[in-house]
């Protein structure tokens, strides 16, 4: 129990470091290559950061030890991760703005609105999609594969949106700005090689640091005798969505809201199209009661940051604590099926 917590300890102060180096990395990058924040927050930061996350259900799938085991695991880090995304981090992220109101001397999150409506409208197309999937017949194999590839095109086509809409950001403003000069600069020249050197160090430092978290998070839940299904749809994506959560923080600190938000949302987008692409491919992709009520609540999540946008409402700490209240629903609907 005790090298457990040790390993929970140590891995988190390892994905703190490595959020504050990948950061400082990602608005070099942007700031070097003329991107908005949006496509800072929304491409680079969140699939840099969702790449851990990404590496569980695949080595679920691939690695299992069980057919049933690496379904559960697999389905459960898939729909987890865009879950915890929507309600625990968005959550967080309040917090966060009250916690350092007076660094930021407001308390209102102020994202860029028109990158932020398109992360909502592409995720809630495409997670709603895989979701309404898991209830077609399994023999429905090839329009399965067909879903697969569409969720997969989506997602490009978001890519191409994003940065297309870059070079308008940039001239209202919303030019990607470095906070702090690139930390690898203290030593050698602030040139592209060293800011890309640093980008990989703090990605791998993130993956190694998740991965630890993970292993001990499932020692301990090993002890603590919790389902394999529990460990997966709760324990795996709060640890492996640590990189993310940390990353917003610490833009909220500084201020930067559209680059704190873009990392979640796409984050999302990422992980609501890709992942259950691969999810949609590779397993048998079907519906239960706990897939429902997570994928359920997501939406209703979701749909709750896209009304604030929609209707122009300012995005407060009160507001974000709807989606702590959904991930607490689920908990308790979860446990209470233990």
């Amino acid at each position: 129990m005790t090298q457990d917590l040790i390993i929970l300890i140590v891995s988190l102060v390892v994905i703190v470091i490595a959020a504050e180096i990948f950061t400082n990395a990602i608005e070099s990058l942007g700031a070097k290559l003329k991107f908005s924040e949006g496509v800072t927050g929304s491409i680079f930061a969140a699939v840099g950061t969702a790449l851990p996350e990404t590496m569980v259900p695949l080595v679920a799938i691939f690695a299992g030890n069980s057919a049933t085991i690496s379904e559960e695991v697999g389905v459960g880090a898939i729909l987890g991760a865009p879950f915890m995304l929507s309600t625990l981090a968005m959550f967080l992220v309040g917090c966060a703005s009250w916690v350092f109101r007076h660094r930021r001397k407001k308390t209102v999150i102020c994202p860029e609105h028109s990158g932020l409506k398109r992360d909502l409208e592409f995720f809630l197309s495409v997670f709603s999609l895989a979701f309404l999937v898991a209830f077609t017949p399994s023999n429905w194999r090839l329009f399965r594969i067909l879903v697969a590839i569409v969720l997969v095109l989506v997602y490009c086509c978001y890519v191409l949106e994003t940065i297309k809409a870059s070079k308008a950001l940039v001239k209202d403003g919303h030019a990607t700005e470095e906070s702090k000069n690139l930390y690898l600069s203290v030593i050698f020249k602030d040139h592209m090689f060293f800011v890309l050197l640093q980008l990989l160090i703090g990605l791998c430092l993130i993956i190694a640091g998740a991965k630890g978290f993970v292993i001990g998070v499932e020692q301990l839940a090993e002890v603590l005798h919790i389902p394999v299904i529990a460990l997966a749809l709760l324990i795996v994506p709060v640890a492996t969505e640590l990189p993310e959560k940390v990353n917003s923080i610490t833009w909220i600190r500084r201020g930067k809201d559209t680059l704190a938000i873009g990392n979640i949302t796409g984050a999302m987008v990422f992980q609501g199209s890709l992942l259950p692409a691969i999810g949609i491919f590779l397993m048998p992709w079907t519906a239960n009661l706990t897939v429902i009520t997570s994928s359920v609540i997501t939406l209703l999540a979701s749909g709750w940051l896209y009304l604030l946008i929609a209707k122009k409402i300012k995005m407060t700490p009160p507001l974000l604590i709807v989606n702590g209240i959904l991930y607490s629903l689920f908990i308790i609907i979860v446990l209470a099926r233990l």
